[in-house]
Order: C-alpha cells, then sequence, then structure tokens
C-alpha cells in the first residue's frame, strides 16, 4: 500500500492507494481519527452489488454501525432531488455530527455524498472511496463537492476536504472498457499541465495500461494524486495555481451539458476539451504544433474522442461557456499550455472562443 499525506494544517488527511486494500478501509477510517458509531456509505447501483456488502463488514468490524444509502448510477443523479433523498436517509437512520459519510463510488457518488456530508448537520466527516479511474486519479481528493444545475455542470457546491481517501485499484477490474478509458483523460491532464515525462510513461506503457497492469495503475493513480495534492496544499479554494487542473474541462463541460448529461462520460468530454485547448493553445500560448498534435495522438491511443461532434454548437453549449464558474463578466478564464508540462490561464471572451473553435472545425 502506498500512503502520502495532503498537508492542510488542522484539516490534513492520509491518501491510500494499493490492491486489494479496502477491506482495511475500517481499521484506517479508525486511525485518521474517525469514532466508529453510526456512518452512513452511500453508493450507487452499479458499484453498491459489488462493493457494498465488503464495505459495510470492514466498518462493522470496526467499531463502526453502517446503514446504506443507494441511488440510480448516472450523472442525472448529480441533481438536487436526489440530494434531498440522501437528506432524508440520514435523518431517518439518526447519523449525528460526530457521524460520518463514506462515499462509495466513481465521481457522482463522491461529488453528491461529498456534497450531503458538507451540509448536513453544517458538516459531519467524510471518507472518499473512489472506485473508477476518475475519481481514483482525481475527484476523490481536493475537496470539490457538488451537484449539477440544468443550465451548467457543477454549478452548486462546496469545497470539503474528506478525512480519508482509500483509492483500491482492484476495483478498477470491475469497470467496463469505455469507463475505465474516460479515467484515463484526467491522468493525460496531469502531464500536460505540470509532467511532461510524465506523458512519455504513458506513451511506453499503452500495453500495460490497456490490460490493466495492477502495478501500472497503483503507480499512475499515485502519481496523479500526488500532482493534484501538490496543487491543492498551494491553492485549496481555486484562486490562482488550481484553475490549471481545468485544463480541457471548460469545453468538456458545456460538452455534457449540451448534449445532455449522460451522453458523453466525463473524461471523454475532457478528452475533446483537452484537445480544443491544446489548439487553442496555438493561437494563445505559443504552443507548437508539433507538441499539440503529440497530446492529441495519445488521447486517440487511449481510445478516447479527441474531436467536437457535430452540431456541438448549440445553445446549452453556448450558455455553458457563459456561465463557466471561472468566468470573470464576459471572459472566461480559459486554461492553455505554452508547452506540454506547463499550464497558464488567459482571459478569453466567451464568443471568442466560440468563433475560435468554430473556425478550428470548419478546418
Amino acid at each position: 500500500m502506498r500512503t502520502f499525506g495532503v498537508n492542510l494544517g488542522p484539516r490534513s488527511y492520509p491518501v491510500h492507494v494499493g490492491a486489494g486494500i479496502l477491506d482495511q478501509l475500517g481499521t484506517l477510517a479508525l486511525e485518521a481519527g474517525l469514532r466508529g458509531g453510526r456512518v452512513a456509505v452511500v453508493t450507487d447501483s452499479n458499484v453498491g452489488p459489488l462493493y457494498l456488502r465488503r464495505v459495510t463488514e470492514t466498518l462493522d468490524g470496526s467499531k463502526f454501525d453502517p446503514i446504506a444509502i443507494e441511488f440510480a448510477a448516472g450523472e442525472a443523479s448529480k441533481s438536487m432531488a436526489v440530494l434531498e433523498s440522501i437528506y432524508d436517509r440520514l435523518i431517518a437512520a439518526g447519523i449525528e455530527r460526530s457521524g460520518a459519510i463514506v462515499a462509495l463510488g466513481g465521481g457522482v457518488v463522491g461529488d453528491l455524498a461529498g456534497f450531503a456530508a458538507a451540509t448536513y448537520l453544517r458538516g459531519v466527516a467524510l471518507v472518499q472511496v473512489p472506485t473508477t479511474m476518475v475519481a481514483q486519479v482525481d475527484s476523490a481528493l481536493g475537496g470539490k463537492t457538488g451537484v449539477n444545475h440544468r443550465a451548467a455542470k457543477n454549478l452548486i457546491g462546496a469545497f470539503y476536504e474528506p478525512r480519508m481517501v482509500l483509492a483500491d485499484v482492484a476495483t478498477l477490474s470491475t469497470l467496463g472498457q469505455r469507463e475505465y478509458r474516460e479515467g484515463l483523460a484526467e491522468v493525460i491532464k496531469y502531464g500536460a499541465i505540470m509532467d511532461e515525462p510524465f506523458l512519455g510513461e504513458l506513451e511506453r506503457g499503452l500495453d500495460a495500461i490497456e490490460a490493466r497492469d495492477t502495478q501500472q495503475l497503483e503507480a499512475i493513480v499515485e502519481r496523479s494524486l500526488r500532482h493534484k495534492a501538490f496543487v491543492v496544499e498551494r491553492d485549496e479554494h481555486e484562486s490562482g495555481l488550481r484553475r490549471i487542473l481545468n485544463f480541457g474541462h471548460t469545453i468538456g463541460h458545456a460538452l455534457e451539458a449540451g448534449f445532455g448529461y449522460g451522453r458523453y462520460l466525463h473524461g471523454e468530454a475532457v478528452a475533446v476539451g483537452m484537445v480544443a485547448a491544446a489548439r487553442l493553445s496555438e493561437t494563445y500560448a505559443g504552443l507548437s504544433a508539433a507538441q499539440s498534435e503529440r497530446l492529441r495522438a495519445l488521447i486517440a491511443a487511449m481510445g478516447l474522442p479527441v474531436e467536437l461532434p457535430p452540431g456541438w454548437a448549440g445553445e446549452d453549449f453556448i450558455r455553458a461557456i457563459k456561465l463557466d464558474k471561472k468566468r470573470l463578466g464576459d471572459k472566461v478564464e480559459f486554461v492553455l499550455l505554452d508547452r506540454l508540462g506547463h499550464a497558464l490561464t488567459h482571459r478569453i471572451d466567451a464568443e471568442e472562443i466560440i468563433e475560435q473553435l468554430s473556425s478550428q472545425s470548419a478546418a
């Protein structure tokens, strides 16, 4: 098991990465300072049948009294309606402020359960147990929680750090191929924005990654999370440096909103967004065409989409760009690359982004 800490003063917490460590959850939660007693395990209809029993058993054997809350899998569940149903179950179960919520699942579960933990009784302890590649390499760490609004993704939320993250890479073996590959977009992102040598390792390790080699998975999950921890420790609330983690996400979130949550998996949309952002980087940041193409080729080699789809510039897409959380007036704080391994932000008018993307598509 690989363990490191996210250093945030009194809100610091451990991160555990390994294969087959799910059964250590109860013991590790106690070591992280949780008190035991009544806790809620929040999961979805895909993950629950696979891992809920193991998680409740390890908690039950470590002074916890777990109850399960399960909702329908999918991005559409990241809503105020499902959040309210979680509150109802927490209240009915008598979860107290000394209790905790365990988020068992992918990014939707982590965001939704995390926001419930941040707001129920003004905050109860949160443990993130990510089971998808996207969640393990990115969303489980750093405290971003929230739900979607019909106008834009993640428009309602809070920063709320977990008390512990446990990423068991063995759970990645049960992912479908599409769900596995989408998470690789976030892995590539870390190489693109802050670790160019990582891109080379990914290019050389394509076969092992495709085969879901355990050692390779432990290495890339740990490396990705360490990169995110480095950024979060320096800018927890996204006032500066943390914005680089949104590389590809402005366009990616707009695609998700524009085509209805569910047509694109998050990582697929981010993959398209990174390729588009790299092309915009050629115009606004001086990224070379050769480096832009290298990034596109790696994303394609991972089996991810790289082009904006026909009809992408619809009303919902344009509205989502204009409602981007990083906007300042009519301008969006857009993440670009001046070279692979180094990101920066540039304020671009929202309409100009649309025009540039349209000219790219036409070309």
